[in-house]
């Protein structure tokens, strides 16, 4: 209260209306993938697609990333953050490289010249040695350096410790190829000289679960992610280039997935949009989704199957690529958002951009795999190539579908944010009265909007913050406690007509 002490008039404004909490954002992709240049590991926003390539490059081949933020936008995407995983570096040319093809057909070993070193005339010969063993002579600037007897096994011969603690010349580093034995990942005899990498090869940079991850003191990776706001959706298209590659196993897939659920499930603000594995048919994808992901989450949704889309590289060997359908999706989410509501199922939607699917699925088909949360694509004649499944990967009945999620997220975060004025105001009936209006208000405007279930206010929703759950030990505690109810709408996911015969009475 102000001092009065001199006789006179005074005037002072006080704020008796109402504080309106605003609606957030609900359609705010973030990826994490490879690209050919970039700030690595760090959280950019991206407005379009002229941005993104500007600042990330354009397609390469092998990786998705660019593939994936393209179909964002196409669909109807506004806004993106981007996080470049596994570069080189954040600025400059590429390091020159020399990948060594493996006996089974997969690049293994990623040939590097040592610091200081001129790239310039420099290679390395691979000859075969007995039984799995090899020779690597490596020839550049006049000098020549040969090491016999290595092996890709444990022990003296290793050819990473040998090379690496006695070449002057390169320093050798190990693309894990999945599924290959030690003979088949032993390389083959050629000679391999270093020279920048071709596009073909950006996708096979040794990505691993941690770099994905990242770190929230260096505000890089996953971790990065958490200090952006804004965010809502999550996927990493590349985690599949690098499956596909063979520089993740089946068992790093997973940890990236695990990852990625993990981060949402922590913000509490996100859902994850995930992919299954390339080429799987309908079995195979149910069996992957049951018994090797067997992912319980409903902070993330699963697509299946991929989509071919028109291949933009240049000089491409064929006119469409089967590329991971996430980020198309993330694309749909946000044109159903903004043309709809984040209420609205994200379903029954066109998927711009798409050629054709890889498998057409059966409604049997898809009666197997939509009751365990794989979100199914489907063709319709003269209706397109369209999402025909909303729901999360929550074994739990009251959040199986993405709608009800996402929609509470969208209330959460918007009270969240709405009524951060509150905090050390006195904790009494006033503020209780203050808390009441305001979110009943923001409530009732989300009712209105079609969001929630009723004929009435009364019916969608309640607010109580009142002294029965704000007793004397709970204000003692400091604590303001606001117990809010809301009934969503959940979508007409089976249309059910009952016909029978009619006689009209005469």
């Amino acid at each position: 209260m102000p001092t009065y002490l001199t006789p006179g008039v005074y005037i002072e404004e006080v704020d008796r209306g109402t504080k309106p909490i605003e609606g957030v954002g609900t359609a705010v992709a973030a990826f994490l993938g490879v690209a050919e240049k970039g700030p690595v590991g760090k959280a950019t926003m991206i407005a379009n697609w002229t941005q993104f390539t500007n600042v990330f490059g354009g397609f390469i081949p092998g990786a998705y990333l660019a593939h994936a933020v393209y179909g964002y936008f196409n669909n109807g995407g506004t806004l993106a953050y981007v996080v470049r995983i596994g570069g080189e570096s954040s600025d400059g040319p590429s390091q020159p490289v020399a990948e060594i093809t493996a006996k089974g057909g997969a690049a293994t070993i990623k040939a590097l010249p040592k610091p200081g070193v001129s790239a310039e005339g420099l290679s390395v010969q691979v000859a075969a040695g007995d039984d799995d063993s090899f020779t690597i002579t490596v020839k550049g600037g006049g000098a020549e350096e040969k090491f016999e007897g290595l092996t890709l096994g444990r022990g003296a011969k290793n050819a990473f410790d040998v090379v690496n603690k006695q070449s002057t010349l390169v320093q050798l580093e190990e693309l894990k190829v999945a599924g290959l034995s030690a003979a088949e990942r032993a390389p083959a005899p050629g000679t391999y000289p270093l020279a920048l990498p071709s596009a073909t090869t950006t996708a096979l940079v040794p990505v691993t679960p941690s770099d994905y991850e990242g770190d929230v003191t260096e505000r890089a990776g996953l971790g990065g992610l958490e200090a952006v706001d804004e965010i809502t959706m999550v996927l990493a298209p590349d985690a599949m280039a690098a499956y596909k590659a063979g520089v993740l196993d089946m068992d790093g897939l997973k940890a990236v997935q695990l990852a990625i659920i993990a981060h949402c499930e922590r913000m509490g603000d996100r859902v994850a949009i995930l992919d299954t594995p390339p080429d799987l048919n309908a079995q195979q994808a149910q069996d992957w989704r049951m018994n090797v992901a067997g992912y319980d989450s409903k902070y993330a949704s699963l697509y299946y199957p991929w989509i071919n889309v028109a291949d933009p590289t240049p000089n491409a060997p064929a006119t469409t690529i089967s590329i991971p359908p996430a980020g198309h999706i993330a694309g749909v989410w946000a044109r159903s958002d903004n043309e709809r509501g984040v209420h609205k199922a994200p379903a029954n939607e066109v998927i711009r951009g798409v050629i054709s699917l890889p498998i057409n699925l059966t409604n049997s088909e898809q009666s197997v795999l939509n009751p365990n949360g794989v979100n199914c694509l489907r063709v319709f004649a003269g209706r397109g190539i369209r999402i025909w499944g909303a729901r999360t990967l929550s074994s739990d009945p009251s959040w199986r579908y993405l709608n009800v999620r996402r929609l509470f997220n969208y209330v959460e975060k918007s009270i969240e944010r709405g009524t951060q004025w509150a905090v050390f105001e006195p904790n009494d009936m006033d503020l209780w009265a203050k808390m009441r209006r305001d979110i009943g208000a923001f409530l009732k405007t989300v009712w209105r909007q079609g969001a929630l279930f009723g004929a009435s206010p009364d019916q969608a929703y309640f607010v109580k913050c009142d002294a029965e759950n704000n007793p004397q030990e709970t204000r003692d505690l400091g604590q303001l406690i606001i117990d809010i109810g809301i009934a969503p709408v959940k979508p007409a996911e089976f249309v059910i007509f009952r016909i029978g015969q009619y006689a009209p009475e005469q």
